[in-house]
């Protein structure tokens, strides 16, 4: 299997967004949602690590929206946005592989990107460690990005660490 090398994702923890670049040129930004409790790697910090990394493991391709995920394997169980209750790892897994030693222990914490049912949350820090995304947002993420793609999450803003095309800035993806 090849890496992609073409996509690289960014997320900015203040500005609680993502963005998806294609050959460094914006595609998509989404809101999402970082730990609430720091930044950092350490074991049981409940941190989103900072730094580069990289996709390890795409799973739940096939999975419907909202579909209910244990130990990365699909429950049966479908929730609704907003479902009351729980909060479990929906629809989506990207599991991430830390690239650093500021993050060397990202994959062994099962850090992923994924969705969440409880998506009034997105746009402020809320995980516990994971970037988490509204499912219908997380589908579209899985279904651009490949395997080995670079994922970098920041401290600072997108721009600041942006490099795109001029005439990515209107690639912006529509608030619903």
């Amino acid at each position: 299997m090849t890496p992609d090398t073409r996509h690289r994702v960014i997320v900015s923890v203040p500005q609680q967004r993502l963005a998806v670049l294609d050959n460094g040129v914006l595609l998509a930004t989404y809101p999402v949602s970082t730990s609430k409790f720091t930044l950092g790697d350490a074991p049981g910090s409940r941190g989103t690590p900072l730094g580069e990394m990289e996709i390890a493991e795409k799973i739940g391709g096939s999975a419907p929206s909202g579909a209910v995920f244990k130990d990365r394997r699909p429950t049966g169980e479908v929730l609704a946005p907003d479902a009351p209750g729980r909060d479990p790892i929906v629809t989506r897994i990207l599991w991430l592989r830390g690239r650093e030693p500021q993050n060397a222990n990202a994959h062994g914490r099962f850090i992923y990107i994924h969705g969440t049912p409880e998506e009034r949350n997105i746009g402020r820090p809320a995980s516990y460690g994971c970037v988490r995304m509204r499912s219908r947002d997380v589908i579209q993420l899985f279904d651009i990005v490949g395997w080995g793609a670079r994922v970098t999450i920041v401290n600072e803003p997108l721009e600041a660490v942006m490099q795109v095309a001029p005439s990515a800035a209107a690639a912006e993806t529509p608030r619903q």
